[in-house]
């Protein structure tokens, strides 16, 4: 079995550096042309499933992946961003900062010692939900040979690697956050999830704005 992740492409709110999490943002037409281009260098995939997030953003990236193929798209809330509860919409750059409590940006820079705000999710749960749902495809015996495809987000898919990759809370940001329509292949084989590629775009690199790099800075 192959699992492509995908994380969603460009909104407004990445380039204004704004907390989306849950928030139901849509794609900005540059992260429209993000997914048409990996939907072209997806194009020959032989997907037999798409599971996404509910919100728009990612949604939108999995209908344009799926393209004319008569495959089913299902929405799965565990592949949902994680939240951020009342901070959702504040801007979190270094040179524009809103969050009333400068200790949020642990969440960036030391996720070890991240507290989440009211409201929100911890990284903890983000990675128990996101992997629990991984591993329920993943060893389900009806997917065995399929290629399925899981249309996400920046810190979700980092929570369904967390259990591929061992990571403990501290080192969730090992390897960074993957780029607008970056793409991870994950082989299935013998009760074993491995990673094959990771974060591999299908676009031109100029067009990819490393947003949580900057807020890390």
């Amino acid at each position: 079995m192959k699992i492509y992740l995908i994380r969603h492409g460009e909104t407004d709110w990445n380039l204004e550096q704004r907390l989306q999490g849950a928030t139901d943002i849509p794609l900005n037409e540059n992260g429209l042309e993000l997914a048409r281009e990996t939907a072209k260098g997806l194009k020959d995939v032989p997907f037999d499933i798409v599971y996404t997030s509910p919100l728009k953003r990612a949604r939108q990236t999995a209908e344009i992946i799926r393209g004319e193929r008569n495959i089913p798209l299902i929405e799965e809330p565990r592949i949902q961003e994680i939240c951020f509860g009342i901070y959702e919409g504040y801007y979190c750059s270094r040179t524009h900062y809103t969050i009333p409590d400068p200790a949020f940006m642990n969440f960036f820079v030391d996720p070890g010692q991240y507290v989440p705000p009211q409201g929100a999710e911890s990284i903890e749960q983000l990675c128990h939900r996101t992997t629990e749902f991984l591993r329920e495809v993943a060893f389900n015996p009806e997917n065995e040979g399929k290629t399925i495809l899981f249309s996400s987000h920046g810190a979700a898919v980092k929570g369904l690697l967390s259990s591929v990759t061992n990571t403990d809370k501290k080192s969730f940001w090992n390897g960074g956050v993957h780029k607008n329509c970056g793409v991870t292949i994950l082989d299935v084989r013998d009760g074993k999830i491995q990673i094959e590629k990771e974060n591999v775009i299908y676009y031109d690199e100029s067009r990819s704005h490393n947003y949580w790099e900057k807020a890390r800075q």
